[in-house]
């Protein structure tokens, strides 16, 4: 009786290894920006709240500016980039932004967000 040796072999794994790596890498490099953006998401929707409960929009902008600092997003968004806007008698909250990630060496993801108070959930 032959025996038949089953199993993978070593180039075998350094390529799966190369492949799961290079998954990682990529995943581990998309979670900061979709972070950043839900935080977003769910600030703007709150300032639109407040707007809707009489809020001007200069108190609307310092409410996003005190969150946006307890998140540590405020260096991707300033209050000022805020565009306000009625829609069906509510306030629209919305920012659009780009996030740049770097992957490797001169290689980098570019992330560009919509955030709207349309689409936030409470």
């Amino acid at each position: 009786m032959k025996s038949r040796q089953r199993g993978i072999s070593l180039i075998g794994a350094i390529i799966v290894a190369l492949v799961l790596g290079c998954a990682l890498l990529l995943g581990f490099k998309v979670v900061g920006p979709y972070s950043e953006y839900a935080a977003v998401q769910r600030i703007i929707g709150l300032v639109a709240d407040e707007g809707n409960n009489g809020a001007s929009e200069s108190e609307m902008r310092q409410s996003f500016a005190r969150r946006s600092q307890i998140d540590s997003i405020d260096d991707v968004i300033k209050p000022g980039d805020l565009v306000f806007s009625r829609h069906g008698g509510r306030i629209v909250v919305e920012v659009e932004y780009s996030r740049k990630s770097p992957l490797v060496s001169n290689i980098s993801l570019l992330f560009d967000f919509r955030a709207s108070s349309l689409h936030s959930r409470k």
